[in-house]
């Protein structure tokens, strides 16, 4: 009978500690649970419980950053749905590229880029999330496509306030980043690291805009789409920049 490993037994205490948190701040409801664990065990099992960190370090501060100000969210009506609660849409949207590169790494029995792609995914994923919650209530909004003044919380919109939070979102999840990668010495090279993770998070952010004033707003993709490609296009920036420079 086979037995866990070290790295095996962080990875479940780290996703049995994501469920119980998730569920006593209601940060997940129940479908939402489900996807967490299914992404978890994929994403920490098939490549390292240092994904899961940088994963839940996403899914916390931005459940955090979703909660924020709630109550005038709400009052303008651009609150999260569902009371701040995110369900299993919204875990695969954010989670879901991360799953994939998971899944790559096993079957390549490894693969030396795939830690640095997870990593500018989940950049891009917490850069947008603290963009829209933060900066959701800066009445400076305009549209990135045309710089016209829209409402607070438009889809495509930017402000000087959600701007500013994406970077801090993007330098959060490099400085984790980094620090794992330098820890469990992945190879890719610690300054490569933190400045690429967070710029490919910042402009991640930036084509979840694009994309929210050209497909969401006619309707031709819902948000949860637009979560998806924007991580997906973060994850080709990456694969691109190591090709080019490393």
């Amino acid at each position: 009978m086979a037995t866990l490993g070290d790295d095996q037994i962080i990875s479940l205490i780290l996703i049995s500690s994501l469920i119980a948190v998730s569920m006593a701040k209601d940060l997940l409801d129940r479908g939402g649970l489900f996807a967490a664990l299914g992404v978890g065990l994929v994403v920490s099992l098939l490549g390292h419980w240092t994904w899961m960190v940088v994963l839940m370090t996403f899914l916390i501060v931005g459940s955090i950053a979703t909660k924020w100000r709630f109550e005038e969210k709400s009052a303008f009506s651009v609150e999260e749905a569902n009371d701040g609660v995110r369900g299993w849409k919204n875990v695969l949207a954010n989670g879901g590229v991360a799953s994939l590169l998971a899944i790559i790494n096993f079957l390549a029995d490894g693969y030396d880029w795939a830690y640095f792609l997870l990593c500018s995914a989940v950049s891009v994923a917490a850069s947008d999330t603290l963009a829209s919650e933060i900066g959701s209530l800066d009445p400076r909004t305009r549209i990135i496509t045309t710089l016209e003044a829209v409402p607070a919380g438009t889809n495509g919109g930017m402000s000087p306030t959600g701007t500013l939070a994406a970077l801090y979102g993007a330098l959060l999840i490099a400085l984790i980043s980094t620090v794992l990668g330098a820890v469990t010495r992945d190879p890719t090279p610690t300054l490569f690291m933190f400045t690429f993770v967070t710029i490919i998070g910042w402009l991640g952010c930036q084509i979840d805009s694009l994309l929210g004033a050209l497909l969401e707003n006619r309707g031709l993709i819902g948000k949860h789409g637009v979560n998806f490609v924007s991580t997906l296009s973060g994850s080709l920036i990456a694969l691109l920049a190591a090709s080019r420079f490393l």
